[in-house]
């Protein structure tokens, strides 16, 4: 399977986004604002939900009655980097960014507009810690970069 490219110009682009981007794997060496270019650059490795949920599908099938066993293959996580042009001001909560191993579990983006086309990115990180990048307008992308290896387990979310 070829590697995600995707573009977010707005916050819906931006959910879809979140939605590739969610229990990526995330450290904090590999997150930079660059105040004179006006970018945010990120490296994570992203969990491959799409992959999980045909892996699944799959396995219900091979549980049918009267259907050949298929393989599904394992659950997979992809290296990816992720990009916000046009970007005014950047400020964590809950992240010390002089420790360079620090690991981060993303769990979603959010795209709060104040004065259009203009707005905050938030990006929530598990245990409350949090990126905001204030953007003159939404311009990001997220593109895969390299090949998918096994990922040792699926996330799951504990409802509170």
């Amino acid at each position: 399977m070829a590697g995600l490219k995707l573009i977010a110009l707005d916050g819906e682009d931006l959910a879809v986004l979140s939605v590739h981007l969610q229990d990526a794997v995330v450290s904090v060496a590999d997150m930079t604002y660059l105040p004179k270019e006006h970018r945010f650059v990120m490296l994570a490795n992203r969990f491959d939900w799409e992959k999980a949920i045909q892996a699944e599908a799959m396995a219900d099938l091979d549980t049918a009655p009267g259907v050949a066993a298929a393989a599904a293959g394992p659950c997979v996580r992809r290296r990816a980097g992720l990009h916000f042009d046009r970007v005014l001001g950047a400020r964590v909560r809950g992240i010390d960014l002089r420790n360079r191993q620090g690991v981060l579990n993303l769990l979603a983006l959010h795209f709060a507009e104040t004065d259009a086309p203009s707005g905050t990115v938030t990006f929530l990180f598990s245990g409350g810690a949090e990126l905001q990048l204030d953007v003159e307008c939404m311009e990001a992308g997220m593109e895969d970069l390299g090949p998918a290896w096994d990922a040792k387990g699926t996330p799951c979310h504990e409802a509170d």
